[in-house]
Parts: structure tokens; C-alpha cells; sequence
């Protein structure tokens, strides 16, 4: 204890009197003239277009500029849904320096949720990207006359009227205001008043169960966050990283803005997650964070070309190069030492395959890469081992901005999620739930005092809902949530996560949920993978019209019930799957059975295949 006490005052002291915004400033001072974010909106062929640290902070003010003409005033809301690209970084950015508060939304919530976001909220100015997203606050700009404009990234998109403005039209507004007035030293004002316990976003969770809570995020929890990161991650090259997942996500804002924000980088931003693999290519990130869908598609597609590569003896020294590269990831463990032998052997399997599949995948100068918001499965992490790769599990949530334990270069054990960062303290009730508790848990949901009560306990506990296990190094296994585990009709408690993980390790299963709470056995609904299913039906001769036909036909029916079985022999009884459903159609991160971070609702799916699932539990 007095250790994680002594790490928090160095940290505090670290960054006393710090706000993201005075962290920015450093930032930019020390790397001006380097590449700080990319995309490649309006852009031709393979480039990129780039700005600067000094071009971002620049055009931040700009921003705030526009804002402030809009009549955004310190504590106000500004609310953002668009794709990753450099206007979503500028928008939140210019809203800080305006003093406000950004909060990016996802793209995918309905109308009613947006609704209920923007009452809870109240935002002074809407930010968004396409006629899709415009439908989406509809009902929301019908039902509030707190905005006063709607920017609109996409001008085609623009409806008349002069509550909506191009994003053009924003920036002329804010170069006129720096022009014509004194609105500079108001932007350096308003910076200097803003204090480390204020909001620097407003997250709104994505809304696994009920209505989204809105995470009240300071600036103070992510300075902390960032710099307690960092001592775990232990990064020794630059920064170059690749964003595509939605910033309304705390592990995204952590990784895509703020830790660049505080100690630079140069940062990819991919607005639609399909271009992820060409852009690993492409850029070669040197960190790069997925969740464990991600690493699962990645997985699944090498593994589908090494099962067609038809030279026998060039497959088998694939295999043998990745049985030394999981030997030798396995000896960097915490406690583990690796015999010269094997770091000789390494060295080879490296140079003479293992580097070559990496730098295939984009991965080849990757020295940091992370999996979060699900557990992530056993033998995806095996998997990249082999490839010389160690995948380091991150364990948070969007109440603890981000990570509370993770992994490490000198904390690393599969199967586990890490130790607790400097500074900051993780236990277990006596139900098993994880607690957490330091300056990066939120002071509550904004405006939802007794859902705040519910999260963070008298002694400053955040009772996360999830259950855990701590082994004797501190290492930290994450169980699964707390109120999906299982408890069948003969009181057997079981972890749904740990079944649907062993069943997607078939390539052609994208998705599978067990259900069994409350009932005599488990049973599990499964969908195709909408890009792998089809090639291996392709590859073994099985025609179809479409996703709905492959899944009726007694090929893939036989490669499913394989998936079940191979599961159950690692199961034990109670936790096997006595029946099962192939559905007719995939889940994606744009249908309702999924959230933007692609975890499954379960609720969702219970309510939408109810038919379904009755009929495993039938005769």
C-alpha cells in the first residue's frame, strides 16, 4: 500500500496545476513542426493530408474562435458525431480552448437515444458529419432550442436555414473573430481558467443495458491516467499510431488524443474500420490497440491463408518457426527467464519467417499492442504469440478513464489483464466483483446522482461489475461481468464469455452468445463470419445465394456442430452446449445486436432470436 500511495504522489506532483490544455501548450512547443494527426478526407489515390502540431493548435483556436462567435460560453456543452478525421480532433480540441466541454457521440445510436443524450447535456453547438447523422438528431434539434447551431461537416448534407453552417463557414466565422477582435487573449483567458477538476469530456456510455450514463471525465483523471499509462507501456520509439475506433470510446480518446495531446506522436485517423488492414500496411503503426474482435478478424484471416498455403514443407516451417515464437513469448513472462537456446532459436524463426509475417500484417514495427473492452480470448493471444507478437491485455472502463491495470515490457502474463498501474489501487469484493479506486475514477454520471451512488462506494470504491481473480504476483483475470454470469436451474454458475470465446475460434463463427440462466443446460446461438465463412464454403465447394443460404447448408451445419464440439472437449459438463442455432444473419457494428466497441447485447439478442432460443430448450 505504501508503495501505490508513494507512486501517486509522484505522479500528483508531476502534474499539480496541469490541465490537457497546459499539457497541449508543452506539446506543441516541443514538437511544432512535427506530423501530428492524418487522414484522408479530400484526398486522391494513397496520400494523406497532415497537419502539424503547430497547424492543429492553430486551427484549435480558430475553433474555439468560431464557437465563442456562436455564443459558446465556459461550461457549455459541444456535442460531435462524425467519423475519425482531423474536424473531430479540431472540433474537441477547439471546444477545450473555448472552455467548454466536447463530447463525442456515437454514430450509431438511434434518434431516441440521441434525444435523451442531448436533454441530459444540453449542447450549445452540434458538430456532425452526414445527412445520416443530421436524421439522428432530428428529434433532438426539434425538441431543443438550446442549440444554436449545427455544424455540418458534409455541405451536401446541409440543410438552409441559419441555424446550420459548413464546416468552412465555422472556420471563416472563428479567422474574421481573430482578425477583427481582441477573441485571442478571451481563447488565453478562458484556457487559464480552466481548472484540473473540471470536465474535459462528457462520455455517454454505449448502452449495453438501459439508457446511456453520461461519464463525467476531468482533466485531472486523464493527466494521471496518461502519465501512469506510460510507466507500464514503457514505449521506447515514436508514437505512430492508427485511430479507428469511435472517440465516444474512452480507450480511443485516451489512445488517439489525449496521450498524443500530452506526449505527442503522429496520429492515422481512419474513418471507416473496413480500411483498417490496407492501413496497417500502409502505415506500420509502432503501437496499435484492438479489441479483441479485431485481433480475432486478424487472426482468422492469416489463419485461413497459412490453411491454403499448399507447399506441405513451407506450411510445416511456419508452424515449427511459430511454436519457437509462442515458446519464447511464453519465457518473457513475469518470473519466466529465457535460456539462451531459445532466444538463438527466436533470433532465427524471426529472420527467416516470423518478421516477414508481421511486416505482412503491418506489424513489423509494432513494440506496443494492446486488446481491451472484452476478454480476449485465450488462443488469440497464443496465436499472435507464435508470431513473436505479445499482445498486452488492458483492463478499465470508461468510470476509471480507461486502464486501471494492463500489462507490460516488465509486467506480461497471458491469460491475465496485468497489474494495477502506479498509483492506483484494484481488489476484490467478496463476491469477486473488481473494485477500483485513485484519481482516474469519475466524480459520477452527470446529472444521475443515485446511478452515481450505485458506482462509487462510501470509502471511494468504483464497483465496476465485473468479476475477477488476483493471483499472488498481483496479476488480474477478468472473469466476466457480473451480471451476465449464469447461473443454470441447478445452481451452477458458469462464465458465458469463456463458452463464446472456444466457439469463435472456428474460422467460419463470427459471433456466438450462450444462454442458460436460469435454465436446465446451455445452449449458444451463433452467426456466420461475414468474410471468412464465405471463402471457406468457396474453398470446399459448398454453393449459396447469400449469408442467410450458406447458414442452411449441411456443410457449414457440420462445421458448426465441429465448432461445438471442439468447444465442449475443453468444457466441463455443466458448461457445454447441449444445443444449438446457426443464425441467417451477421452481426456488425451497425446492427442492434451490437454496441459501436462490438460487445454483444445481450438483452438485444435474448428479445430479437427469443423464438429461437425457445426452441433449443423444446422436447
Amino acid at each position: 500500500m505504501n508503495d501505490v500511495l508513494e507512486a501517486r504522489a509522484r505522479i500528483e506532483k508531476e502534474i499539480a496545476g496541469h490541465t490537457l490544455l497546459t499539457a497541449f501548450a508543452d506539446t506543441v512547443a516541443a514538437q511544432g513542426d512535427k506530423p501530428a494527426y492524418s487522414d484522408k478526407i479530400g484526398v486522391d489515390g494513397q496520400g494523406w493530408r497532415t497537419l502539424a502540431w503547430s497547424e492543429v493548435a492553430d486551427a484549435a483556436r480558430t475553433v474555439a474562435a468560431g464557437l465563442i462567435a456562436y455564443g459558446v460560453q465556459p461550461g457549455d456543452t459541444v456535442a460531435v458525431m462524425a467519423s475519425n478525421r482531423v474536424e473531430h480532433v479540431l472540433a474537441d480540441l477547439g471546444s477545450l480552448h473555448a472552455g467548454a466541454v466536447p463530447m463525442s457521440i456515437y454514430n450509431t445510436l438511434s434518434a431516441d437515444q440521441v434525444a435523451y443524450i442531448a436533454g441530459q447535456s444540453s449542447p450549445r453547438v452540434v458538430i456532425v458529419e452526414t445527412a445520416d447523422h443530421l436524421a439522428r438528431w432530428s428529434t433532438a434539434l426539434a425538441a431543443d432550442d438550446t442549440v444554436t447551431k449545427v455544424v455540418v461537416l458534409d455541405e451536401s448534407a446541409r440543410p438552409e436555414g441559419d441555424r446550420y453552417v459548413g464546416w468552412p463557414g465555422l472556420l471563416e466565422e472563428g479567422a474574421v473573430a481573430r482578425r477583427t477582435a481582441d477573441i485571442d487573449r478571451e481563447i488565453d483567458r478562458r484556457i487559464a481558467d480552466v481548472a484540473p477538476d473540471q470536465p474535459a469530456t462528457i462520455l455517454y456510455t454505449s448502452g449495453t443495458t438501459g439508457h446511456p450514463k453520461g461519464v463525467v471525465i476531468t482533466h485531472h483523471m486523464v493527466l494521471f491516467e496518461c502519465a501512469s499509462s506510460l510507466e507500464t507501456a514503457n514505449p521506447e520509439h515514436e508514437n505512430i499510431f492508427i485511430s479507428y475506433l469511435p472517440f465516444a470510446h474512452i480507450a480511443e480518446r485516451a489512445l488517439g488524443m489525449y496521450g498524443p495531446w500530452t506526449q505527442g506522436g503522429h496520429i492515422h485517423l481512419i474513418g471507416d474500420p473496413a480500411l483498417l488492414l490496407g492501413a496497417l500496411g500502409e502505415v506500420r503503426p509502432t503501437r496499435f490497440f484492438g479489441v479483441p474482435r479485431v485481433w480475432e478478424k486478424i487472426r482468422t484471416g492469416v489463419s485461413a491463408k497459412l490453411a491454403a498455403e499448399p507447399d506441405e514443407a513451407k506450411r510445416a516451417a511456419i508452424e515449427q518457426a511459430m511454436a519457437v515464437g509462442l515458446t519464447w513469448v511464453e519465457s518473457q513472462q513475469y518470473g519466466e527467464t529465457t535460456p539462451p537456446e531459445l532466444q538463438a532459436q527466436y533470433e532465427a524463426a524471426d529472420a527467416q519467417v516470423l518478421g516477414l509475417l508481421r511486416m505482412l500484417l503491418g506489424l513489423d514495427r509494432c513494440e506496443w499492442a494492446a486488446s481491451a473492452a472484452a476478454p480476449m480470448p485465450i488462443e488469440v493471444a497464443r496465436f499472435f504469440a507464435g508470431l513473436g507478437m505479445k499482445i498486452y491485455d488492458v483492463y478499465g472502463m470508461t468510470e476509471t478513464c480507461a486502464a486501471v491495470t494492463a500489462c507490460g515490457p516488465e509486467s506480461f502474463r497471458l491469460g491475465t489483464v496485468g497489474r494495477a498501474f502506479a498509483g492506483i489501487e484494484v481488489t476484490l469484493a467478496e463476491d469477486g466483483e473488481i473494485l477500483a479506486r485513485g484519481p482516474i475514477t469519475t466524480p459520477g454520471y452527470h446529472r444521475q446522482e443515485d446511478a452515481t451512488r450505485a458506482l462509487i462506494d462510501g470509502d471511494g470504491w468504483v464497483h465496476t461489475g465485473d468479476i475477477g481473480e488476483l493471483d499472488a504476483d498481483g496479476f488480474l483475470r477478468v472473469v466476466d461481468r457480473k451480471k451476465e454470469l449464469i447461473i443454470t436451474s441447478s445452481g451452477k454458475n458458469i462464465a458465458p464469455s469463456n463458452i463464446e470465446n472456444l466457439l469463435k475460434e472456428s474460422p467460419i463463427v463470427g459471433h456466438a452468445m450462450a444462454i442458460g440462466d436460469g435454465r436446465p443446460y446451455v445452449v449458444a446461438v451463433m452467426t456466420l463470419d461475414g468474410e471468412i465463412a464465405p471463402l471457406v464454403a468457396q474453398q470446399a465447394g459448398v454453393g449459396f445465394t447469400d449469408l442467410a443460404d450458406l447458414a442452411s447448408r449441411p456443410e457449414i451445419l457440420a462445421m458448426a456442430q465441429a465448432a461445438v464440439d471442439s468447444a465442449n472437449a475443453r468444457l466441463s459438463r455443466p458448461e457445454q452446449v447441449k444445443r444449438w442455432a446457426l443464425l441467417p444473419s451477421e452481426w456488425t457494428a451497425e446492427s442492434a445486436e451490437l454496441t459501436p466497441t462490438l460487445k454483444l447485447k445481450r438483452r438485444v439478442v435474448t428479445s430479437n432470436y427469443a423464438d429461437e432460443i425457445a426452441a433449443l430448450y423444446e422436447g
